[in-house]
């Protein structure tokens, strides 16, 4: 048994939730840009930069908290990891938007929203993860369920690609939305590094 003769620092995992939900805020509000109505566009791209501040300063916060405590309640390796990739999530859909923005998209292809959707779910598991990690209960499970909607944006990432070549004759149009569509894959595959380092993180210290 493990014996800390000074208390921890038990602030990170605050931390870290104030960024999932900021994740999660964002992804939706990712998924209303992308397929809502085009007047609400400007804020919700706006709303996200807002919430990227946020989460930026939050994620300061974790690295300077790192660096005046003697003791931490994960390894510190850990700490920067999942700071890093969480903070990854929400500059992706951050970075997201903004390309939406600049190319002025029209209206979006079939299964754009199911693409948004996954994204939006993912960011809710990471969220209940994180909220979990303190405790480190059926945490698993939400990494688990994580990384299945990885393997679903995967295939409906190729699927709407394939589409997107074959219906699209506009090269321009297939240039914007490729990249929309290039981004959000991505995402859902940082969202995968999350459920990763949490997942690491339970079997190290569970």
């Amino acid at each position: 048994m493990r014996i800390h003769f000074l208390p921890r620092d038990e602030e990170f995992f605050d931390l870290f939730v104030e960024v999932a939900k900021r994740c999660v805020e964002a992804a939706g509000l990712l998924q209303e840009l992308l397929t809502g109505k085009p007047e609400r566009a400007g804020y919700c791209a706006e709303a996200i930069k807002r919430l990227e501040n946020e989460a930026d300063g939050v994620t300061h916060e974790v690295v300077s908290r790192l660096d005046r405590t003697f003791i931490t309640p994960i390894d510190r390796e850990d700490i920067h990891l999942l700071a890093g990739a969480l903070d990854d999530v929400i500059d992706r859909i951050d970075g997201t938007a903004r390309r939406a923005q600049i190319f002025r998209l029209g209206a979006p292809p079939e299964g754009i929203a199911e693409l948004c959707d996954v994204i939006r779910r993912m960011t809710t598991e990471i969220s209940q993860a994180v909220g979990k990690l303190r405790g480190k209960d059926d945490v698993m499970q939400h990494c688990i369920e994580a990384k299945r909607l990885e393997e679903e944006g995967d295939a409906l990432y190729h699927r709407m690609l394939g589409q997107l070549f074959d219906r699209e004759r506009d090269p321009i149009a297939i240039i914007k939305w490729k990249e929309i569509y290039d981004t959000l894959e991505t995402t859902i595959d940082e969202g995968e590094d999350v459920a990763n380092a949490i997942e690491s993180i339970v079997l190290k210290h569970g």
